[in-house]
């Protein structure tokens, strides 16, 4: 096991850094740093034997946090920046369809579940829609969206109320 990075170098991370409880001082998920921000390797270790971890001081945001390799390009490596990322609720621009199958709705709502990154400037994601396999859509394909959760056909705690009348 030997690490892909040396103190000193310039590397980014490739996806949002958000607090394990581990961070001192912020609260659990809170975003500590944003995917695409670099920082350079201070210290090398290791966690529980099989993973290496870097400390890293993102010097733009003045914090050092531990990051694992898989979190961790590079610098000068090739980087776009995406749209979405992981766990994002997304809609499908347009209708999904394999071998003049269809597979999505266009307007149908899915959740990123990883971000494929490549050689290519173009970005793809891994989506899961409701009630379809897990698809490759290419960004293209997609535009963010909030999650609406339906209320239950019995909630009145939801429904407007009728203003009431004066002396009723």
């Amino acid at each position: 096991m030997r690490p892909a990075y040396d103190y000193g170098d310039e590397v980014r991370v490739i996806r949002h850094l958000r607090n394990d409880g581990t961070f001192p001082g912020r609260d659990r998920g809170a975003l500590l740093i944003r995917r695409g921000s670099t920082g350079y390797v201070r210290d090398v270790g290791t966690f529980l034997q099989d993973q290496i971890i870097y400390s890293v001081h993102f010097v733009d945001q003045d914090l050092v946090v531990g990051c694992r390799e898989q979190e961790l390009q590079a610098a000068s490596d090739f980087w776009v920046e995406s749209r979405f990322d992981t766990r994002d609720r997304v809609r499908a621009t347009l209708t999904l369809a394999s071998g003049g199958r269809l597979l999505v709705e266009e307007g149908s709502i899915g959740e990123v579940v990883k971000v494929l990154r490549g050689e290519r400037e173009l970005l793809g994601y891994h989506v899961q829609f409701p009630g379809a396999n897990l698809l490759q859509v290419p960004e293209s394909a997609l535009e963010a969206t909030e999650w609406v959760q339906e209320p239950a056909a019995n909630d009145q705690a939801s429904a407007p109320s009728a203003p009431s009348e004066p002396g009723a």
